[in-house]
């Protein structure tokens, strides 16, 4: 697994506004906390897909799976077990089976415990539709799983099991995976609305203590159709931008921009993706800040605390869709 931070092999680069520097190999940089490592993102994987969940399932994980519903589907299910043998069959703590080929398309939900099946539980009125395209949004929280199909809240399921015991996820039948995310803290909107409406762009996030060592900005959408840029840039009490984090669909780049205009290429793949998740993580600590994209680390770049404290906004603009800042 991708840690932001700790674990990156020697060579690695990191980058401060003067010149890029490389790590020795006896370096050692200050791991981001356990709850802020992301599992990477799978895209296209063959179905039947069976893989582990790191960290396993616990109060505040969510599991994204992004497709298509096959125009000839009868079924396809998405097992949440506890262990990955043959047999015996593992225990399934959730179980979601929508079915396509009756008259009234529905949704079964229950649990296998000891090889047999529980009482299940029926949802009518399926939003899936064969032939189309869907976002499906599991959120664990502490007594239930909720689901939401296509940004609408569909079913919640209480556990039957401990949800500690899930350590995998199985997905079978028919069904087209375009992408599975795994996201370790729950990015839903504070407040009244479960479900993240997302945030208009350009957005403006303001940070009216300026920033300390220790704290992390969270950046979390969808990268539209046809994407061009994305920018997410820090700005200080006269709108001057000291930061900026900038990815470039013509060419693939992604660079940090100084205040001044002047660019560094950050040496690394590029993780955007049109119709893709993303998830951009800044971690700030004495003498600057580290970036994590969806939960691989791509280096840092220097800044000295003055200029981190005298920080008080985040601006974030470009061909994305945001589900989730938070700071």
């Amino acid at each position: 697994m991708s840690q932001p931070s700790g674990g990156r092999a020697p060579g690695t680069r990191i980058y401060s506004w003067s010149c890029p520097t490389v790590m020795s190999p006896g370096e050692k940089l200050d791991p981001i906390p356990d709850s802020f490592i992301l599992q990477p993102p799978v895209f296209h994987p063959v179905v039947p897909y069976v893989t582990t969940i790191f960290g396993g399932l616990h109060a505040g994980k969510m599991v994204v799976l992004q497709g298509v519903v096959p125009l000839d589907a009868h079924r396809f299910q998405v097992d949440f077990q506890c262990g990955c043998s043959l047999c015996p069959r593992p225990d399934i703590a959730f179980h979601f089976n929508p079915r396509f080929h009756t008259t009234k398309p529905h949704v079964i939900c229950n649990t296998l415990h000891g090889g047999r099946w529980q009482r299940e539980a029926r949802w009518p009125h399926l939003a899936l539709r064969r032939g189309s395209s869907f976002l499906i949004l599991f959120l664990f929280v502490n007594e239930e799983v909720k689901v939401s199909v296509n940004g609408q809240h569909f079913l919640h399921f209480r556990y039957r099991l401990p949800l500690s015991h899930v350590d995998t996820l199985g997905i079978f039948g028919d069904i087209l995976v375009e992408a599975v995310g795994f996201l370790n803290i729950n990015p839903f909107v504070e407040g009244s609305r479960e479900y993240p409406a997302g945030h208009e762009v350009p957005c403006s996030h303001a940070l009216p203590q300026g920033l300390s060592p220790g704290q992390v900005i969270i950046v979390r959408g969808l990268v539209l159709q046809e994407p061009k840029h994305f920018t997410v840039s820090l700005r200080d009490q006269a709108a001057h931008a000291p930061v900026t984090l900038r990815a470039s669909f013509a060419d693939r780049t992604l660079a940090w921009i100084s205040r001044w205009g002047q660019k560094k290429l950050i040496s690394a793949p590029f993780l955007f993706y049109p119709q893709r998740f993303f998830e951009v993580l800044l971690l700030f600590q004495e003498g600057g800040l580290k970036l994590a994209l969806n939960g691989q680390g791509l280096g840092a770049t220097s800044m000295n605390q003055q200029a981190l404290e005298q920080l008080r906004e985040l601006r974030i603009s470009g061909s994305v869709q945001l589900y989730c800042v938070h700071s």
